[in-house]
């Protein structure tokens, strides 16, 4: 940041400006008009609109739009599966100024030294990335994670500069019922910042968990349990990402009434989708073509977002505000031309300037070798509990079905769609194994295998034949984690994540063409769902309904118990 007076010289055009956007227009997010005129910067901050001015630097807006750079409040750089440094570097020219994450994937997978390292990271990257402190290390009791966080480790690393608050609060039960170490959590940030997660809790209980200062919520997935939110004071983020789709549900509640307390996020979107469709740009352009307003929309996408969050000096192209700045060709379309964050454009001699650091969580995936016997049937009661996918969405069905047993096993069936599930502990702690039923992948042979399984991060594997299982599972040792598919004794496709299994070491560009071969060969077994891994990935989360896995068991999440 440039001294006090140089930046009020150049406000007032004593001094020439250190760069000058001329040749635009401003949308206004507070009147919803268009100002004309140019735009100063100094530094990283905005310090003149509406005015003609003089610059070191004059760069030609060519009539296009200006608005303010766009905020995501809820996201996992994990789930993008590339390092905070590839993500900047994937969705910042998309017009991502602000990223607010919770780092709890790869905290699950080696603990503080997880956030610490989100935390340098945020001081290098070229977007403002705000690392909130993760609250939920395990979720719950009922997965072995390969860390546990508690207040007193919370404590160590607060005070960082790109931190805001407490993470989402996922252990609703916790909350309401008074649970002591979520207590100590919620006493800590008392009176900041607290992220909820509290899917379709409502009445009494959604009373009891805002009354304990948690603010946010984007686990809202109808128009009605939105609406009760908002109505109670929660900022409702409403979520677009690879599996949690509740955008167009969300998108009749998004008006220019209800827009200065919605916000837009996507929590968990990987490269190939962003490659496809977008980030918050696709966000945008679909809710406008949905019938929203641009001014509701961009409210939204910027000072919403940075309201809700208490970031008083960006959301606006004013003066004062931070140089967070998306020139757009079309403001219905969002078509992004160039982007400004903090001042710097966002151009490949820019990213390639940073001081990028080695990532942390190398080798972390110490899980048993495992044969196809491991899958096998374990009970002796015909009637099983069954997981029901719901197409893009993270919450599931709790079903029951007959499965008949063959030489003292159930086996799977693909003409029920009734596929085997395992989770197998991968942080050397137990060496647990737990095997379930799951409806949903219409599979019909072959096995997927996966290191990213939120949010403890073990195994997770799902097949109609044990030995391909079995080998998706120990392929994945032997790769430091990620995605396989195998069929017929032969790995199909992977993806290697050797970051905490979580994140690639390679760029963006290699991570997207990956998930396409993996996609290809998830078809190539019959799978039908458009994002099988992550969908994976979440049926092992036991803080979401109604039924999941974990290397415990499954996990009956309405009554949060594990089903004996």
């Amino acid at each position: 940041m440039r001294d006090l007076e140089t930046r009020i010289a150049q406000g007032r055009g004593d001094e020439a400006a250190d760069i000058v956007l001329r040749g635009g227009r401003v949308f206004d997010l507070i009147t919803g008009t268009m100002i004309e005129g140019d735009v100063a910067i100094c530094g990283d901050m905005i310090v003149g609109i509406g005015a003609v001015y003089e610059g070191a630097q004059v760069i030609d807006m060519g009539g296009r739009i200006l608005v303010p750079g766009f905020i995501d409040t809820h996201l996992h750089i994990e789930s993008s599966l590339i390092t905070p440094f590839e993500f900047d570097r994937c969705v910042g020219p998309r017009g991502v100024t602000t990223a607010i994450c919770d780092p709890h994937e790869i905290a699950n997978v080696i603990g503080l030294d997880g956030i610490r390292y989100f935390q340098a990271c945020a001081e290098r990257t070229l977007m403002d990335i705000r690392v909130q402190l993760s609250s939920c290390v395990p979720s719950t009791d009922m997965e072995t994670a390969g860390a546990e966080i508690l207040a007193d480790d919370l404590a160590e690393v607060m005070g960082h500069p790109s931190g805001i608050g407490l993470a989402e609060f996922m252990n609703y039960p916790g909350v309401i019922y008074r649970d002591p170490r979520a207590m100590a959590k919620l006493r800590l940030f008392e009176g900041g910042h607290i992220d909820g997660h509290c899917p379709q809790l409502s009445g009494k209980d959604l009373n009891a968990y805002i009354a304990a200062g948690i603010r946010t919520e984007h686990e809202a997935t109808t128009a009605a349990e939105a609406i009760e939110k908002l109505q109670k004071g929660m900022r409702v983020l409403i979520r677009e990402g690879s599996v949690s789709k509740d955008m167009n549900a969300l998108a009749p509640v998004l008006t220019d009434t209800t827009a200065p307390y919605m916000c837009l996020c996507t929590d968990d979107r990987n490269p190939l989708d962003i490659a496809e469709y977008g980030h918050l740009d696709f966000m945008i352009r679909s809710l406008i073509a949905k019938g929203a307003s641009p001014l509701a929309t961009y409210r939204a996408a910027s000072l919403s977002a940075a309201e809700a969050f208490g970031l008083k000096d960006r959301g606006l192209i004013a003066p004062g505000k931070r140089a967070d700045i998306v020139v757009l060709n079309d403001l219905d379309t969002c078509a992004v031309h160039t982007v400004f964050a903090g001042g710097v454009e966002l151009t490949d001699a820019a990213f390639a300037a940073r001081d990028v650091i080695e990532p942390v969580g190398r080798n972390s995936v110490i899980a048993p070798q495992v044969t196809a016997d491991n899958f096998r049937t374990r009970g002796n009661h015909e009637t099983v509990d069954v997981i029901g996918i719901l197409d893009g969405k993270i919450i599931t069905e709790h079903l029951r079905e007959d499965v008949a047993f063959v030489d003292g096993d159930q086996r799977p069936d693909p003409a029920r769609d009734l596929m085997r599930i395992a989770v197998v502990e991968r942080h050397g702690k137990n060496g647990n194994i737990a095997t379930g039923f799951v409806r949903g992948f219409n599979m019909q042979c072959g096995a997927i295998a996966s290191t990213v399984c939120h949010d403890h991060h073990n195994i997770a594997v799902v097949g109609a034949s044990y030995d391909d299982m079995a080998l998706a599972a120990n392929r994945l040792s032997r790769i430091e984690g990620g995605f396989v598919v195998a069929k017929d004794g032969e790995i199909l496709a992977e993806l290697a994540l050797p970051v905490a299994g979580l994140m690639s070491l390679e760029r963006f560009e290699v991570v997207r063409d990956q998930l396409i071969d993996l996609r290809a060969a998830a078809k190539d077994l019959g799978v039908t769902l458009d994002e099988p891994f992550l969908q994976l990935a979440f049926l092992a989360l036991p803080v979401i309904p109604a039924l999941k896995i974990t290397d415990r068991g499954m996990v009956d999440v309405i009554k949060f118990e594990l089903i004996s």
